[in-house]
């Protein structure tokens, strides 16, 4: 499994606001409860005093600290039963300036050792979910709102399209569950309206869920950052570098709309370049198309058609646009 590194970027910047957020509501509160009762900031000098005189004492030689730390410590005790009183009587809970970590469990570092804490992994799923809200457009897109009632389940032919996308959506299905275990890529190849988009979105959200790094964009918009790093002479390209690194390395890409884009001799090479990149570091990848695993031979090349037929599951999508079924057309 491999995070993200922009996503995570921004939920380790959302994370140090949150600590910068608490440490100010923690300094305000300070400034209350001086302002209030001066003893209390009397009686915090005293216990940070008197860390340092058990440093000290730890390492004084010729003679045993243990019976003056003790000291130190009966007296630390009795310093923090003044301080809740102080704080109580001043009418603060007792627990008022207690300044506690965000995450028991990281301390705020985002980080159990070298492993993610859960607080900040929160955190990079919403930034994932956010990253594809372009895919998540009605919100609603799960399996379990994959309505196979809108397609044809009078067959011309046995089986009917009903009973063919069925198959399509247990497949898919099946896919997101076992995700981890699954080895190959998924065309998905229909007319429009027929669902590719929301089965995609389907898959996408049990993936990143899972906390896999899903990157969704049209066919268009990926070349276009290819060729941007390509024939832009601009002096800063981070940008496009950035997203193509994205493109490449993520556990899960959804290139949606193959075949609508401008295909050029450059589009061509770009989507050799991303099928075969992704192939060879057993990254998989979904892609949308009107196309016909057939017309990719004509649409692009035979190097391409056939990495993607003999690479990919191909799944076709049945029926008729289920936008017009909707409306009743």
């Amino acid at each position: 499994m491999s995070l993200d590194g922009k996503l995570l970027g921004r939920a380790k910047l959302r994370l140090e606001v949150k600590k910068r957020e608490k440490q100010e509501l923690h300094t305000r509160r300070t400034d209350e409860v001086y302002a209030k009762c001066p003893r209390i900031r009397e009686l915090d000098q005293e216990l940070k005093s008197s860390v340092i005189d058990v440093i000290g004492i730890a390492f004084r030689k010729g003679s045993d600290p243990t019976e003056d730390i003790a000291c130190i410590r009966d007296n630390n005790l009795y310093l923090q039963s003044e301080r809740i009183q102080a704080l109580m009587s001043a009418g603060f809970p007792y627990d008022y300036l207690d300044d506690e970590s965000l995450c028991r469990k990281c301390g705020d570092t985002g980080y159990v050792g070298t492993e993610i804490c859960s607080c900040l992994m929160d955190l990079y799923r919403e930034e994932q979910r956010a990253a594809l809200s372009n895919l998540f457009k009605l919100g609603n897109e799960t399996f379990d709102n994959f309505d196979l009632s809108f397609y044809d389940d009078t067959p011309d032919h046995t089986p009917s399209a009903r009973d063919k996308m069925e198959i399509v959506y247990d497949t898919c299905l099946d896919y997101a569950r076992k995700f981890e275990r699954k080895k190959t890529s998924l065309y998905l190849s229909g007319s429009t309206g027929l669902g590719k988009t929301f089965l995609s979105a389907c898959i996408a959200r049990v993936v990143s869920d899972k906390g896999f790094s899903v990157v969704y964009d049209t066919a268009a918009s990926i070349f276009s950052k290819f060729e941007e790093e390509k024939f832009d002479k601009s002096d800063d390209l981070t940008a496009a570098r950035d997203e193509i690194r994205r493109y490449l390395a993520c556990d899960l890409l959804i290139m949606d709309d193959l075949g609508t884009e401008m295909i050029t001799a450059f589009t061509i090479s770009a989507l050799y370049e991303l099928v075969n990149t992704r192939l060879i570091s057993n990254k998989k990848t979904i892609i949308n198309s009107n196309l016909s695993a057939d017309e990719l031979y004509q649409k692009y090349s035979p190097q391409i058609a056939s990495r993607i037929k003999g690479e990919y599951h191909v799944l076709n999508f049945y029926g008729r646009d289920i936008r017009l079924v909707k409306k009743g057309l």
